[in-house]
């Protein structure tokens, strides 16, 4: 019979790694006598990233003494104690090959149900003193699993374990591990998988992401692990498109519209997409690579970008002064996952100046399909001649059975005029959208500047809007995914100090920067974009987790470690990839 050696605790502290503060729980050790084990923990114990370890679905984390034994032999260490590898019990039995999602143990007082193998990340590496850790676990096959407490009640090391149930379906910790993190995600095992009721949420859904991914045919890559600004992926590369048309939208804002010199079909997009262009800026230097949203409806015949002039923009007065109807400009595919979702719902598109170029895409696409859901356009402007798109917003209302519109003018002119171009004086706040009747089940879409976008973003908090219903823009970068890492300091994008005119150019799209390739430096791009304070998404930092998948516009790379499961083509694993030419990278 099984046999629990080792009862393991232990509450977060701050670790000094790679110049960061990081609160983790990792540090597990043995306690003597007998420990009451809850609902949520065990007591004493705590975890300090709550978003991926503990909680009912992980409330105690299990670890064999047959896999110390693998792990010692294969590092060749001997160092090991209880608690090693961050588990709350260390046992006897159970292997990950022979245990199954829903088996049922009884131990002392208590009694747990297997939900889920353990999900890796770099807090084990920093435990293990071993980086490669979380790939290794992972890919071994021997990750531990993750009990739920169906009874509480009191454990210590030296109780028996008894198993007295089991799931209608059978499948092993080690199984189901594999099939997210592995290559192969047999659609009948997925269906298998999903039928066992005591699985975890979290793991639940990459299996239903990845059963989806198969019936919609999408291009390769994890559909269960890739993060949402990596799920349109589209090929890397540039296509050369003519200048159609310039327009100018408003005193700062200027309009491109582009089409194929052949007048072929151009990739389609979707509503709240963008596309990067490659422009060659006078006076030589690298290219700028910038982010710009389709502002127009859709089609394949022409795209509309609309840019604002800033005063020391590069991009901007490059394309004000030295581009003409007629010339052409490098562009990539559409891409970009904030777009416009389906259903019949409420929508609020929500924008403060030139934020408002990819909601305008989204109002079109709704106009045009004649949308009969209510839709509110929600917009922060300074005045009428900092306004753009005003026109077109008036225009395509009327198709919309329950669309309506409402302006504010921060600064208004004195010609500008309340109920013609604007309806209230002063900003977007809580007070606006109590008297507009912002619906708590809306979808709301939200692109604008940084402090505009956090005022909403708390405004809606105040309103119960449920997070995952507000969906963000950011046109200078992403959202940054640093677990256990506190007190970091937000620093804008730059090119290191230490930067040489040497080596593949590594250009990160969305941040504006580019900065050359230094392999003795740096192991990975992830490790580039944190020197130039890039913001990033990682967990495992390995190649396992696939937080980090970014968007390819070009070039290529190369992978060390070589990742679990490749990312989806058009797309590349930041954290585990080094450039081999130029690239231009999505962040």
């Amino acid at each position: 019979m099984a046999r629990l050696l080792s009862v393991n605790v232990g509450l977060p502290r701050d670790i000094e790694w790679k110049g960061r503060t990081v609160h983790t729980g990792i540090w597990k050790y043995p306690v003597r006598g007998r420990r009451r084990v809850g609902r949520l923990n065990l007591d004493g114990d705590g975890q300090g990233d709550l978003s991926g370890h503990g909680g009912e679905q992980r409330a105690a984390f299990v670890y064999q003494i047959e896999s110390y034994r693998y792990w010692q032999e294969q590092l060749k260490r001997t160092d090991f104690v209880h608690g090693q590898f961050g588990e709350n019990f260390t046992v006897e039995g159970l292997p990950d090959e022979a245990v199954c999602i829903g088996d049922r143990y009884q131990i002392g007082g208590a009694l747990f149900e297997v939900t889920q193998p353990r999900v890796t990340c770099y807090r084990v590496g920093i435990r293990m003193n071993e980086p490669r850790m979380p790939a290794l676990l992972t890919s071994s096959g021997r990750p531990g699993f993750y009990f739920r407490v169906l009874q509480e009640g009191e454990v210590s090391a030296g109780d028996e374990i008894e198993k007295v149930g089991e799931a209608n379906e059978r499948m092993t910790v080690a199984e189901i591990n594999a099939l997210l993190y592995s290559p192969n995600h047999a659609r009948d095992r997925l269906e298998r998988a999903l039928r066992i009721e005591a699985l975890s949420p979290g793991w639940r859904a990459s299996f239903e992401a990845l059963l989806q991914s198969q019936t919609t045919a999408a291009g390769g890559g994890n559909a269960g692990l890739a993060p949402a600004a990596a799920a349109h992926p589209v090929a890397p590369g540039f296509q050369p498109l003519k200048v159609a048309a310039i327009d100018q939208e408003s005193e700062d804002v200027l309009s491109v519209s582009m089409r194929h010199p052949n007048d072929q079909p151009l990739p389609p997009a979707l509503p709240g997409q963008y596309v990067v262009l490659r422009l060659g800026p006078t006076g030589g230097g690298p290219p700028l690579f910038r982010s710009y949203s389709l502002s127009g409806p859709l089609s394949t015949e022409r795209y509309r970008i609309s840019v604002k002039i800033e005063p020391n923009g590069a991009a901007g007065t490059y394309l004000r002064e030295h581009v003409r109807v007629g010339d052409v400009l490098d562009v990539s595919s559409p891409r970009g996952s904030f777009i416009l979702q389906s259903g019949q719902g409420p929508v609020v598109l929500l924008s403060a100046g030139i934020g408002a170029t990819p909601v305008l895409a989204m109002l079109y696409a709704l106009a045009a399909g004649r949308s009969t859901r209510t839709v509110l356009w929600l917009h922060a402007a300074r005045d009428r001649q900092h306004h753009p798109f005003a026109a077109e917003v008036r225009r395509l209302m009327p198709a919309l059975t329950h669309g309506r519109s409402y302006v504010c003018y921060s600064r208004p002119g004195s010609r500008d005029k309340v109920g013609e171009d604007f309806d209230a004086t002063g900003h977007l706040s809580r007070s606006v959208f109590d008297e507009v009747g912002i619906p708590r089940a809306a979808d709301v879409y939200l692109c604008g500047p940084t402090r505009f976008m956090a005022d909403m973003k708390e405004v809606l908090a105040a309103l119960a809007v449920a997070p995952e219903r507000i969906h963000v823009e950011i046109f200078n970068g992403s959202e940054s995914m640093t677990p256990g890492v506190i007190g970091a300091a937000t620093r804008a994008p730059h090119v290191p100090a230490d930067d040489a005119n040497t080596g593949p150019l590594v250009s990160f799209a969305r941040s504006g920067i580019a900065v050359h390739w230094n392999a003795s430096a740096y192991q990975s791009i992830l490790e580039l974009a944190e020197a130039c304070d890039v913001p990033v998404r990682w967990s495992c930092r390995t190649g396992v987790c696939h937080n980090c998948e970014s968007g390819l516009v070009s070039g290529a790379v190369t992978y060390e470690p070589q990742p679990l499961d490749q990312p989806a083509d058009g797309n590349l694993l930041v954290c585990c990839s080094q450039p081999i030419r130029d690239v231009v990278i999505d962040l």
